[in-house]
């Protein structure tokens, strides 16, 4: 089971619509998807039609609980109108859930021990994350195989990316050194205006691991979020769908060359089919926050 998390520290660059319609492709191959909306604003819930009528459990409850047995997280699951895609929806209580996790050991891996319970239910795993770095964030990075850094081709969006790119340093310190394995989808590029490919220039010169491709602006995407339908269930041959359909292969491929035990045989059948295989922190910034996400990483030691 693959599992994704699609973070940025900016709002409005496409995370939830990222989620969307990479889970929308899952769907539409006949993979089980779970979704997860770890955002208090709860758009993805939203977008998949749970606005008005929400429903009885979600993350919340997750968090909340003690001990989080595979029971209980099949229980905060919920079916989406659409066979196979299922989410952990979002709720305004989330907002509230560094105070309530406060002084609990291990909190950020609460969420990566709780997938680890339904392995066998789906083949991946799609995270939305808030735009801040608390429990909700750390939570989802530390459960993910690969983290999606969407970044809208425009320059304030670049503050973003060096906001997550700074994160994934210190949460590396955090975690004695271990990496985290990232890709940066430049996200609303429009290749009629010169500030769009000027930024998408310097996107790929000054940083790493920037997927080779882009998502297009199309007003689809909006009509799509409208109708609480993933763009490609709603137009797969719209550029936007076809986009993130190159991004699924992509992704898919750079899993098999790095987390090959955790890609199921569905999951690989997709390239078959398609012919393929802010001002910077100062030091001591750093060091309080690293301590703050280590805290929640590890576990405290028992007094003895």
């Amino acid at each position: 089971m693959l599992v994704w998390a699609v973070a940025s520290q900016k709002g409005g660059v496409g995370k939830t619509t990222t989620v969307a319609s990479l889970a929308g492709w899952l769907q539409k191959e006949g993979l089980r998807v779970l979704v997860i909306d770890t955002d208090p604003h709860a758009s993805l819930t939203s977008y998949l039609g749970f606005d008005d009528d929400a429903p009885e459990y979600n993350l919340f409850d997750l968090y909340a609980a003690p001990e989080v047995t595979r029971e209980l997280f099949l229980k905060t699951v919920t079916a989406t109108r659409h066979q196979g895609l299922d989410i952990l929806p979002s709720s305004m209580t989330l907002a509230t859930i560094d105070r309530q996790l406060s002084g609990r050991q291990g909190v950020g891996r609460i969420l990566a021990k709780s997938l680890d319970r339904v392995r066998d239910c789906y083949d991946a795993v799609l995270i939305d994350c808030p735009p801040v770095l608390g429990a909700l964030m750390v939570n989802a990075l530390v459960a993910a195989t690969t983290i999606l850094v969407p970044t809208q081709t425009e320059f304030l969006a670049l503050k973003g990316l060096q906001g997550m790119v700074r994160t994934f340093d210190i949460m590396s310190h955090a975690q004695n050194g271990t990496a985290f394995d990232y890709v940066v989808v430049p996200t609303m590029f429009d290749r009629r205006t010169r500030a769009s490919n000027q930024s998408l220039e310097f996107m790929r010169e000054h940083y790493k691991s920037v997927w080779s491709g882009c998502i297009p602006i199309d007003t689809k995407f909006r009509e799509s979020s409208s109708r609480r339908l993933p763009l490609p269930l709603m137009d797969a041959h719209c550029r936007g769908s076809e986009a993130y359909r190159e991004l699924l292969c992509y992704l898919i491929s750079h899993e098999l060359s790095r987390n090959s035990q955790q890609v199921t045989p569905a999951l690989a059948a997709i390239l078959a089919d398609d012919g393929e295989s802010d001002a910077p922190l100062t030091h001591h910034g750093e060091e309080v926050v690293a301590e703050a996400v280590a805290a929640m990483i590890a576990p405290k030691e028992s007094a003895s």
